[in-house]
């Protein structure tokens, strides 16, 4: 049987979270820490463990049918793929990093100045979209002691929290692009495995809405339900059950996480009651 194969990072916190979604889609994979490629037991999928940097690479050239890596590896490489779904994880931002003394009065700074990066190809595209003439230090890891001592005057690099630029005495002064986990596509897949792709797909949806949604239960009043239903808007409507008690009934919905505590306080005042909020494994809509 025709199996897809997709490569995923072989350690690391983007590996531990792919690996995680393949499994909440119902997928079960062996232990593949040691291995360069192992098999789901229940789909048809391959999974290929690979280095972040090495996947755009492996799709483009078919060894891999998919991948999950950063989309900053993805504008980085600049290979021949399609990015088909972003993923939502892994998120952070890529910027450029000056020393905090410095007064920034702008992107014309960096005109003549030295920048160190690990992602040379993405900040050249910038700058030169920018006019900007700054000569690109490529260096691998520890990205920020550049400027402490003296390799460079600023740094590109990604940013999550921001704690470890200020702890190298350096400041955020321009964000160039946004990062998550992607999904990416050779341009040359069968129909065979293009149909097992779009199930994994389907599957990966169904998850995705699964963590942005609560199942919440509650009691109410009958002669306020109408003015629950308006904050309960669900995926079509309530579901609404009599109670035991006569006057009450118990409704059913599905609310958003954004909007989960904003929802709750105007439920309390609209009379509702017992209110249960459930995390939803799956939700197919």
């Amino acid at each position: 049987m025709e199996k897809l194969r997709i490569a995923i990072q072989k350690s690391g916190r983007l590996s531990e979270k792919s690996l995680q979604l393949i499994k909440e889609s119902g997928i079960f994979i062996n232990n593949g820490n040691r291995k360069l490629i192992t098999q789901a037991s229940n789909f048809p999928l391959e999974i290929l463990y690979l280095r972040d940097d090495d996947i755009p690479q492996s799709v483009e050239d078919g060894v891999a049918d998919i991948g999950i890596v950063g989309l900053n590896e993805v504008e980085e490489k600049d290979k021949n793929i399609n990015v088909i779904e972003e993923l939502g994880f892994s998120k952070c931002r890529m910027s450029l990093a000056i020393p905090k003394n410095i007064q920034y009065s702008g992107i014309e700074y960096f005109n003549n100045k030295v920048i160190a990066t690990s992602y040379p190809e993405i900040l050249k595209k910038f700058l030169n979209s920018k006019s900007i003439s700054s000569e690109i230090h490529e260096i691998s890891g520890s990205v920020e002691i550049a400027p402490g001592i003296g390799m460079a005057d600023a740094i590109f690099d990604i940013v999550s929290s921001g704690s470890t630029l200020i702890s190298n005495g350096l400041k955020e002064v321009e964000t160039i692009l946004y990062s998550q986990a992607v999904m990416i596509s050779n341009f040359s897949i069968s129909d065979k495995k293009k149909h097992i792709l779009n199930e994994l797909i389907f599957r990966i949806h169904s998850v995705q809405k699964a963590r942005k949604n609560k199942y919440i239960l509650l009691n109410a009043p009958n002669d306020r339900l109408n003015e629950i239903f308006k904050l309960l808007p669900g995926m079509k409507s309530p579901t609404v059950l009599p109670l035991a008690v006569k006057g009450w009934s118990s409704v059913h919905s599905v609310i958003g996480e954004d909007d989960f505590w904003e929802i709750i306080g105007k439920l309390k005042d609209a009379g509702a009651e017992g209110i249960l909020v459930i995390p939803i494994e799956k939700m197919i809509v």
